[in-house]
């Protein structure tokens, strides 16, 4: 490993990468401003058709189908090829669009839903996985900060379009701004992404019990979050079961779904997809119940709320792409262990602010928060790709989105659960609400913590011979 990693911002923008570099981040802006536009126009859909008691199952579908997506796209990149496999799973998220857009009933929409998470799924796992292909090691940090700049632009400017839409022509047209991204998404994938890459083979079988099990393990995850404490205690450890399952099954599977050593904390991939799994555990709880609680306990309407939470999204914008400029592989490594740290300092801040009605205390965690995934988020996924070697490349880059999707998950149920055991459900004052909010808080700290102890490990595993000298040699 070298001490340093010579690369600069103007070269993602040259004629070599420029393409690459715009394909990715409209694979990006799909997902994110997918996320604001469903989650502002739903409500007035409900309105129109009906069907409130399914709006929460619009997300619950989309996930739980994103993960299963993910979870396959890398055997299906070996199979299909990086382009093909892209436009098919473009074409499906914009049949899901389609379907959303034109239904006539909310089950109509959850289909659409459904096949939108499926499409996204695959098109974000296999973005991840052509960044080690395309760009030299030296480039991976600017194209992590690029994207963070896309998620806060969609953070700020996704609900803004979809209020407007929704106010001003209707909610079919806000599901319907998809369109036009998905086909210059494709347009660009037939020109610029190779049908294969070296490390494809044609033939492989289809994991159909492993992705039937992970997808139910995540619907599991995502029912104990509406459930009462002790029946989602154990629709957790049902879920649980079925993961560590599934890990065990595709560790012995020909066609493995994640590289060999997914999730054992004895190699650098392993332990680095644990602290992945855990930051965002810990963020989840957080981004699920900041912007009901300051509109309960403060009074404030939906626009002043959610700035106040996109004010992480800014941060982990801003510092993903001041420290994309870091070239001392040592100083990565620090940064990689100060992360999920400064997750739980934020964490603390935010809990703190709220007990003390101090908005300005939130406002600084929220930063804090947000620069500790922007600190450390484009070099963790950097080490692991590195790490990897070329026949699991595909695998490890693809279950990096995956892994995040699922902490976001299990974070959200696990702290609805915290939250309806200390009476959130049932609160009704600005005081019985400043209570329930604690062990979501804590439960979030205690989960960056971990987070922080695997960072601990993984770095101090990484050696010279870990990076793949073949590593987009670009």
């Amino acid at each position: 490993m070298t001490d340093s990693v010579e690369g600069n911002w103007a070269e993602i923008f040259t004629p070599r990468y420029a393409t690459v570099t715009l394909i990715l981040c409209l694979g990006v802006a799909l997902l994110a401003f997918n996320a604001f536009l469903a989650s502002i126009s739903l409500p007035t859909a409900v309105q129109e058709m009906g069907g409130v008691a399914l709006i929460s199952w619009a997300l619950t579908l989309f996930l739980v189908f994103a993960i299963v997506g993910g979870s396959g796209a890398a055997l299906l990149k070996q199979r299909l090829g990086a382009r093909t496999a892209l436009l098919i799973s473009a074409g499906i998220f914009l049949a899901g669009t389609v379907v959303a857009a034109s239904a006539a009933s909310m089950e109509q929409v959850l289909v659409g839903r459904a096949l939108q998470g499926l499409g996204e799924g695959v098109v974000s796992a296999i973005c991840f996985a052509l960044i080690p292909e395309l760009f030299p090691s030296r480039l991976v940090p600017k194209v992590f900060g690029l994207q963070a700049m896309i998620w806060a632009v969609a953070a700020f400017g996704g609900p803004a379009a979809a209020g407007l839409l929704t106010e001003l022509v209707s909610w079919r047209a806000a599901f319907l701004v998809n369109v036009p991204l998905v086909l210059i998404f494709a347009a660009m994938v037939v020109v610029k992404v190779p049908a294969h890459s070296p490390q494809d083979r044609k033939v492989v079988s289809f994991p159909g019990l492993r992705l039937l099990t992970i997808g139910a393990a995540i619907m599991l995850v995502a029912l104990a979050g509406l459930a009462q404490p002790l029946p989602a205690g154990g629709l957790l450890a049902g879920a649980g079961l079925l993961l560590v399952g599934v890990v065990w099954l595709d560790g012995r599977s020909r066609d493995r779904l994640m590289p060999s050593d997914a999730f054992r904390p004895v190699s650098v991939v392993g332990t680095g997809l644990w602290m992945v799994l855990l930051i965002n555990i810990a963020g989840a709880g957080s981004a699920v119940y900041l912007v009901l609680v300051v509109q309960e306990m403060w009074g404030y309407g939906p626009t002043a709320a959610g700035a106040i939470a996109a004010v992480l999204a800014v941060a982990w914008s801003i510092s993903a792409v001041t420290v994309a400029n870091v070239r001392s592989k040592e100083t990565r490594k620090t940064l990689i262990r100060s992360g999920p740290a400064m997750i739980a300092v934020g964490l603390v801040l935010d809990l703190i602010g709220l007990q003390m009605d101090q908005v300005a205390i939130v406002v600084v965690g929220q930063l804090v928060i947000g620069a500790g995934f922007g600190t450390c988020n484009g070099y963790l996924n950097l080490t692991m790709m590195e790490a990897a070697s070329d026949a699991e490349r595909d695998r490890t880059s693809a279950l990096m989105p995956t892994t995040q999707s699922a902490g976001n998950a299990i974070g959200a149920a696990l702290a609805g659960v915290a939250a309806n055991s200390a009476g959130m459900a049932a609160a009704i004052s600005a005081v019985e609400v400043k209570l329930a909010v604690v062990p979501v808080y804590a439960l979030g700290a205690a989960m960056a913590a971990l987070a922080f102890v695997a960072a601990w490990r993984m770095v101090g595993m990484i050696r010279p011979q870990d990076v793949n000298s073949n590593f987009a040699a670009g």
